[in-house]
């Protein structure tokens, strides 16, 4: 039988390939191509002649790393890094197992090493799989060297190299997962830059990085049996990628080998959604127009609806790439479904996302097959109040697929097997947030927010949108506020800290500001105060509310939606928060949340354009609030001014007005003296412009 080499042969080849004594070597391999060694024909042979080789070449002091990459977290299963086998050949698989070798914790891009940097280079990795003290940032800070069997000079390190030069194709996504260790699960997630699937010309392309670094002189190349050993360290790798990059950012893709820019973000079919609106449109218009629209976070949907709103006030749109760094959040990629439904085997077609979007979980993954019935009912969302309305259910950060339907028609799904498909994907786009300013004689500025995203729904948050922009429509009309408005409408959570964490240097300028949401509904209002409770927004939108819906309520400060992102630690903006639900401490807001009932059927236009006055008088409250200061002293002689009321025939109003005149020293605001003595905004305003009309008190701003 005539062999391929030996150890011998294999530990010359390495030697001469560049590799030492005290070496870190990271390696791709599939061995077979070499032939068999002398040293036997099986699998075992062939693993202790190659690792003899390497042991023999870089020493007790050297450590040999190879991957057994798993992507588990990119395929949904979970990762025990003492069993879940690798990926990526024999020899990768029988390392992992032998004695002393360590594997990272990476649910996507676990490596083994055996060797003296083993453990240091192994543990406590973090969720980045390409980040900052990573595997791979520990290996080109070893001084490593890529050494690969039968391959040619490309290798995952590459991946590393871009992440550190941040090359415009690949983007930070979330995989969410499971952690298994002695048994017992945890959940975790791993951060993986990685290229846009749906679009070919991303696709990782190393052939014309290996011609360049052989050109170049940084390969090794030796022949070795029936294959190849190639070799060449990290630090040449990076320093290559480094130079090219600067004139030819795509060249690691199938783009750049062929000479092309890629397209990275291509234009939404936005066309496909008819909109039509009038110019000035009314409240109730808008909703019409656009409640049906699949508005999920970053979608065509979305997109078209913020559009639309565009043309009816001057409207910034703020764009956040996929990807994009927020804080600790990621923005994430656009979704698109295209079809999906549920049919008999015989082709009844059940339900599908043509009927209603929400038929589909937002963000499902894709999915087509024939299942049985105890494989769908997992799958099969009902709503949890309403058995005849089909729930909107989101999965923006989980990987599933997912479909939706009244409790009613599950109830009546008998037959064995289903057909289901969701044809849907991800892509690289932009999260938007609308931004709509009326400039004020002060930076410091009052936010207004509310969210655009929930597909065909009103309520939750549609409502909150078209009163926000029919408020500001009127600001736009005033020419002397004291404060600047902003209306911010966002995708929910994620489009308020995309625009905070983008926008630190106005933080610190915003005095406040108030969130709107469930605002169609026939209830009284509700206000929820900001975190501090007691602020001067507080105060003036309280007073506010009290004097236009007596019926209203003022609860503290509950968690609900995207005032929690204003309050939150580092930020601190006083943000209160405006419902119409009756009851804050409910499970459910109202009946239709989250469903197929939340429309414009419940909703009424004399509601929305009373939440709008009510948004007015707070706003009015605050432009008037101001601390009086006395030019007077003592007692004023009110008769000389004609502002005496005589305790004879109005003993009230006697009182109130010595009470608040009391209180005119300087320190108390008008909405401090308004709540401590129980009157009316608009009462101590009055008495207060009567007092500067006179001269007897001046306004500190």
């Amino acid at each position: 039988m005539k062999f391929s080499y030996n150890r011998a042969q294999m530990a010359d080849a390495l030697r001469q390939a560049g590799l030492k004594r005290g070496d870190v070597v990271f390696s791709h391999s599939n061995v077979g191509y070499f032939g068999y060694p002398e040293e036997g024909r099986d699998a075992n042979a062939v693993f202790l002649t190659i690792l003899g080789a390497f042991q023999e070449v870089i020493g007790e002091e050297g450590t040999l790393v190879v991957p057994t990459f798993t992507y588990s977290f990119c395929k949904r299963q979970p990762f025990d890094p003492d069993r879940t086998p690798s990926t990526c050949g024999m020899f990768t698989e029988m390392l992992r197992t032998y004695p002393g070798a360590q594997r990272s914790r990476d649910p996507i891009f676990a490596v083994s090493a055996l060797g003296r940097l083993a453990a240091e280079l192994t543990r406590e990795v973090p969720p980045e799989c390409f980040g900052k003290n990573s595997f791979w940032d520990r290996f080109i800070k070893a001084d490593g060297a890529v050494c690969n069997l039968n391959f040619d000079a490309g290798s995952t390190f590459i991946h590393y190299v871009e992440r550190c030069l941040n090359v415009p194709y690949r983007y930070d996504k979330l995989f969410p997962g499971t952690f298994i260790k002695d048994g017992r699960s945890q959940k975790g997630a791993a951060i993986f830059f990685c290229q846009d699937l749906s679009n070919p010309d991303t696709v990782a392309a190393f052939e014309l990085f290996d011609r360049l670094a052989r050109e170049r002189g940084m390969v090794r190349s030796l022949r070795m049996g029936r294959g190849a050993i190639v070799s060449l360290r990290a630090g040449d790798v990076f320093k290559l990628i480094a130079a090219e990059v600067q004139t030819n950012p795509w060249f690691l893709t199938v783009a750049g080998q062929e000479g092309k820019v890629p397209v990275l973000l291509r234009p939404g079919d936005l066309g496909r959604f008819q909109i039509s609106l009038p110019a000035e449109a009314s409240m109730e218009a808008m909703i019409q127009a656009l409640w049906r629209l699949p508005r999920d976070i970053v979608s065509d949907g979305y997109d078209a609806a913020l559009e639309a709103l565009g043309k009816q006030a001057p409207l910034q749109v703020h764009e956040y790439p996929t990807g994009t760094p927020c804080w600790t959040w990621i923005i994430p990629e656009k979704w698109t479904c295209r079809e999906a439904y549920l049919e008999t085997l015989d082709g009844r077609r059940l339900f599908s996302y043509a009927d209603n979007p929400l038929h589909v979980v937002s963000y499902s993954l894709p999915f087509e097959g024939k299942v049985s019935r105890e494989e769908l009912f997992p799958h099969l969302h009902t709503h949890p109040q309403l058995p005849q309305a089909t729930p909107f259910i989101s999965k923006y950060y989980e990987r599933d697929w997912g479909l939706c339907c009244s409790e009613n028609l599950q109830a009546s799904l008998t037959e064995d097997f289903y057909q289901v498909r969701i044809d849907a994907g991800y892509s690289y786009g932009t999260l938007k947030v609308g931004e709509v300013i009326a400039p004020g004689k002060k930076e410091e500025s009052i936010v207004l927010c509310a969210h655009l995203c929930h597909p065909a729904m009103v309520n939750d948050d549609l409502a909150g949108v078209v009163v926000g922009l029919e408020v500001m429509r009127e600001l736009l009309k005033r020419q002397n506020l004291r404060y600047t408005y902003r209306f911010l409408i966002v995708p929910e959570t994620i489009g308020s800290i995309a625009y905070l964490s983008h926008h630190p240097d106005l933080i610190p300028k915003m005095k406040g500001g108030l969130f709107l949401e469930m605002l169609g509904l026939n209830c009284s209002h509700s206000l929820q105060l900001s975190f501090d409770g007691h602020t001067q927004l507080d105060q003036c939108f309280s007073l506010a509310l009290k004097a236009h819906d007596p019926e209203g309520s003022i609860v503290e400060f509950k968690f609900m939606n995207d005032e929690r992102q204003f309050n939150a630690p580092g930020v601190r903006v006083p943000m209160l928060a405006l419902y119409r639900i009756k009851n804050f401490d409910a499970d459910w807001p109202y009946p239709e949340y989250h469903s197929d009932q939340d429309s414009p059927e419940i909703t009424s236009g004399s509601r929305l354009e009373d939440t709008k006055e009510l948004v007015l008088r707070m706003i009015n409250t605050l432009e008037n609030d101001r601390v009086p200061i006395n030019l007077f002293s003592g007692e004023i002689f009110l008769s000389r001014f004609g502002m005496h009321v005589d305790w004879g025939t109005d003993p009230e109003g006697n009182q109130n007005l010595h009470k608040i005149l009391y209180l005119v020293d300087g320190e108390h605001s008008l909405a401090d003296i308004s709540l401590i003595l129980g009157l009316p905004f608009e009462k101590v305003e009055e008495v207060v412009d009567n007092l500067h009309r006179h001269g007897l008190v001046a306004f500190e701003d």
